[in-house]
């Protein structure tokens, strides 16, 4: 069975602050009607501060969508291989034993893929298969598990790569002034992440079943404007609300599996922010604090998108060691809007297996 290690995630060393967001709102948008209502809905998302790719001047200004996305790659190709090799590390694995790796965001593009890119820089053969996942947004994080536990699953042994790189203040738009824009501009930071899938050994989450689910007629809730500036965030007031429809269907897919979503060990949730936390609590029947390794993330680092899921799984790696057989949930929600699930139960390598299990058929 594939096993999901511990992931390592990096954020930026420039810090932006709750305070320092609430200045800028009152000194840019000054006169804009709707200041009080975007910065009441500022303070409630809960962010401390948010780490981002440039100093906070120069991540204000808007220098063009070429230079953007120049500084994306450039950034990319620099903090991207370290936090790869501490994943490789914990997963007691080379570049050399993966089979496939997955690379994933939303906020930057390049062609060919970063993963090409890697394979070439960092020592990966070069028969790895690539899969580059680029319209997921939030989402896209959990996606990737499942996509890399279907990889194991149709390749035995396989191991998998998933990175995700996430730099959302190269999509500030300074003349956008909406609500969702507003808010996301007080919401969103920069992260870099990593994990192995292991096809076999590994200690972590045992990947045992996975599902995806649209909710119909959503696809404009969520988006990006693209325009000569680049991508501009749009977001519909009702996304909050969104929970509702979407915890039956977690509810659905762990009790196929024959467990009860208000009794697990673990849940490991993309949030958006508070509000999708606090209703999917309600909805699934669960205590607040069961969410309390995404609340971490948010407070500590904002919304890093489809790297959430990977350092809320961190923290748990970090909390305290898990018996085997403990069981949880992973869960990510995006555009779309898409829910990516999946269910997996504890399961800790007591040294029976070491190192890479490469299958040829994977190769």
């Amino acid at each position: 069975m594939a096993t999901l290690c511990r992931p390592e995630v990096a954020v930026p060393e420039f810090i932006i602050t709750r305070e320092d967001t609430l200045k800028l709102a009152e000194r840019l948008h000054a006169r804009n009607p709707q200041l009080k209502l975007v910065l009441r809905l500022i303070n409630g998302t809960g962010v401390q501060k948010r780490h981002i790719v440039q100093p906070l001047e120069q991540a204000l200004a808007h220098p063009g969508f070429e230079i953007r996305n120049r500084i994306y790659e450039r950034e990319a190709k620099r903090r991207v291989p370290p936090v790869i090799r501490q994943a490789l590390e914990n997963a007691e694995l080379t570049a050399r034993d993966i089979d496939a790796i997955i690379f994933v965001s939303c906020t930057g593009f390049m062609m060919p893929s970063m993963t090409a890119y890697l394979i070439n820089a960092m020592g990966f053969r070069h028969d790895t298969r690539q899969i580059p996942m680029a319209q997921l947004g939030c989402a896209a994080g959990a996606a990737a598990i499942s996509r890399a536990h279907d990889f194991c699953a149709a390749h035995a042994e396989a191991n998998v790569l998933i990175v995700a790189c996430e730099f959302c203040s190269l999509c500030y738009q300074p003349t956008d002034d909406d609500v969702g824009s507003l808010l996301s501009d007080g919401l969103f930071g920069d992260a870099v992440g990593a994990v192995v899938v292991r096809g076999s050994g590994g200690t972590g989450i045992r990947l045992e079943r996975n599902e995806a689910y649209l909710i119909p007629d959503t696809e404009e809730w969520i988006s990006y404007a693209v325009k000569d500036t680049g991508f501009h965030f749009r977001l519909d007031k009702r996304v909050p609300g969104t929970m509702k429809p979407l915890a039956p269907v977690m509810r659905r897919l762990v009790a196929s599996h024959g467990w009860d979503v208000g009794n697990l060990d673990f849940y490991i949730v993309h949030a958006g922010g508070p509000r999708i936390l606090n209703d999917l609590c309600k909805f699934l029947e669960v205590p607040q604090e069961a969410f309390r390794y995404s609340r971490a993330t948010l407070t500590e680092y904002g919304n890093i998108a489809s790297a959430v899921v990977l350092d809320s799984l961190g923290r748990l790696f970090a909390d305290r060691p898990m018996p085997d057989g403990a069981r949880g949930v992973i869960a990510g929600f995006g555009p779309g809007i898409t829910a990516e699930m999946a269910v997996g139960s504890w399961v800790n390598d007591h040294g029976q297996s070491r190192g890479g299990a490469r299958s040829s058929s994977a190769a």
